[in-house]
């Protein structure tokens, strides 16, 4: 007996016992079921919207009572997230209550850091240390923190669909330099404009917010709070990722030029707007801001978007800015020549140096022969339905031409869009667009 069970398998049984196994094993291949992976979309993000963008606004006791109606037209207590930051309290002030304005905080004392920018501001040093002060507060899902002044106009909704570009978990410094030359020369052309404002990633930020205090020792002998900023940027590596929709406004005068020939990246902010002329006719400043930002609030993205329309039965030329004006040119004008800014404005520094009439873009000159300027039509009223735009203009005459033109009776002009929904990597438009 034992002798038998040590005989070896002959090799049918081999066979039967692998065809067996075999078997088991499709079987288990055919009615296994694996756990399910969770969806891909579970390790993505979510996008960033406005709440998880963090305003920092500097202002003064002397100056925050004069410029909020300008902080008004932008921030929203129930969507928008925002501190001011004031040099010292303001007695007898309804600040707290009102909650059409952020909440004020006063800053820490700054007397310890050296400045000795001769003829400058000490308040450099304040505004500029807003930078530590809001990261120490430590509010929670913040994925920017964005600065300002206290007349920095902020497009809100471009500033998100702008910064939902970057990832938040990187280092990025976002913002643009100045419009003028002479004024990059004289401070920088790799550094962010406080007044028009710049963004800094929280990973970024909380880098930046632990060596703040010893950076700013090292920098005593610079002007501005954005010097400082961009110098201890620099010290950890970090350098400007530039968004042309930011505007420091380094001009005077009237905004024509640069409002009606945008570049094709959404408007995020406008600064100086206390410095230049009313941006709308017959209106003062604040109500003009306030005329603009009707069309913001409808099509956000869209706001001075330029659109180039051509009706050659009459030979014209159009050249819509949404939301703000249209110009009619008698004539076929080369689109590249459109896209050039009219200098409507003039320089931001009074002074005889040829640095200070130069621009950081094309531009061409506004004709002084009223004959020779284009028709304006300025933004009347704007309606939306079902995501269908209409916005209305209405021509203005500063003076009437003595010759005859095509365009004589044309007093209104009524525009047709969809709503702009861009995506988060979509740049382009259509420049052109139908009669």
């Amino acid at each position: 007996m034992p002798s038998a069970l040590l005989q070896p398998l002959s090799p049918s049984r081999i066979k039967t016992l692998l065809l067996f196994l075999s078997l088991l094993f499709i079987l288990y291949l055919v009615f296994h079921q694996p756990p399910p992976h969770p969806p891909l979309l579970q390790h993505l993000p979510l996008p960033t919207t406005r709440r998880h963008l963090l305003f920092s606004i500097a202002s003064s006791a002397a100056s925050w009572s004069r410029r909020k109606p300008y902080v008004r037209l932008w921030y929203s207590p129930d969507t928008t997230r925002a501190f001011v930051f004031l040099d010292k309290p303001i007695p007898d002030s309804n600040t707290a209550g009102d909650r059409s304005v952020p909440p004020v905080i006063v800053s820490g004392d700054t007397s310890r850091f050296p400045y000795t920018f001769r003829g400058g501001l000490r308040s450099a040093i304040r505004v500029a240390r807003v930078v530590k002060e809001i990261v120490d507060r430590g509010e929670p899902d913040v994925r920017w923190f964005v600065f300002g002044d206290d007349d920095t106009i902020l497009f809100v909704d471009n500033l998100v669909k702008t910064l939902s570009k970057y990832d938040h978990n990187q280092w990025f410094y976002v913002g643009s330099n100045s419009e003028s030359y002479d004024q990059n020369v004289k401070y920088s052309f790799d550094m962010a404009f406080g007044g028009g404002g710049f963004a800094i990633s929280h990973s970024l930020a909380k880098a930046l917010a632990n060596v703040f205090d010893s950076c700013l020792m090292r920098y005593a002998h610079l002007y501005g709070s954005d010097a400082r900023i961009f110098s201890c940027l620099a010290e950890l590596g970090v350098g400007l990722t530039h968004e042309p929709g930011f505007h420091q406004v380094d001009m005077r005068g009237n905004l024509l030029g640069l409002l009606s020939a945008h570049p094709l990246s959404p408007l995020v902010s406008l600064h100086h707007m206390e410095t230049v002329e009313s941006i709308f006719p017959n209106m003062n400043k604040t109500q003009a801001l306030e005329r603009f930002f009707i069309a913001v609030k409808v099509d956000p993205a869209r706001i001075c978007q330029q659109t180039i329309c051509y009706d050659p039965s009459r030979s014209l030329s159009v050249s819509v800015a949404w939301g703000y004006a249209i110009q009619v040119f008698e004539g076929n004008e080369l689109l590249p020549d459109l896209l050039s800014l009219q200098k409507t404005f003039m320089p931001w520094r009074r002074s005889g140096s040829i640095d200070a009439t130069h621009y950081m873009f094309n531009t061409r000159d506004y004709p002084r022969d009223i004959c020779k300027r284009p028709a304006v039509f300025f933004l009347e009223s704007v309606a939306s339905e079902n995501n269908v735009m209409q916005s209305n203009y209405t021509r203005h005459n500063i003076e009437n031409c003595p010759k005859t033109n095509k365009i004589d009776n044309l007093e209104k002009i009524r525009v047709f869009s969809e709503k702009l929904e861009l995506d988060v990597d979509q740049v382009f438009l259509n420049r052109l667009c139908g009669l």
